[in-house]
């Protein structure tokens, strides 16, 4: 999946996974009562943040699968596709 924007400093890029259709018994969830995904896939990368003088590189790849904060990121679209750019801090877990 490659995107044409590339995120600055320690900031990533984020497709968020798909919200749960319906409840594991089977009770189909209305849009107006799914929960934002706190889950998804990391699709770029910033070069990394500069502490003290020195680059420190991103713990995130592109392509891994990541947990993040409820209300994490920004919501941005490019070509009909909905991502989250956020800083690499609010990622809370690789998968």
């Amino acid at each position: 999946m490659a995107i044409s924007i590339k995120p600055l400093a320690d900031r990533v890029i984020v497709a968020p996974a798909a919200a749960e259709e319906k409840t594991k018994s089977g009770i189909i969830i209305p849009d107006t009562a799914k929960e934002k995904p706190q889950r998804g896939e990391v699709v770029a990368v910033g070069a990394g943040k500069t502490e003290n003088g020195t680059l420190v590189q991103p713990q995130v790849a592109v392509g891994d699968q990541v947990l993040y904060g409820k209300y994490a990121g920004t919501e941005i679209t490019i070509d009909g596709q909905d991502y989250l750019i956020m800083k690499e801090s609010d990622i809370f877990a690789i998968l």
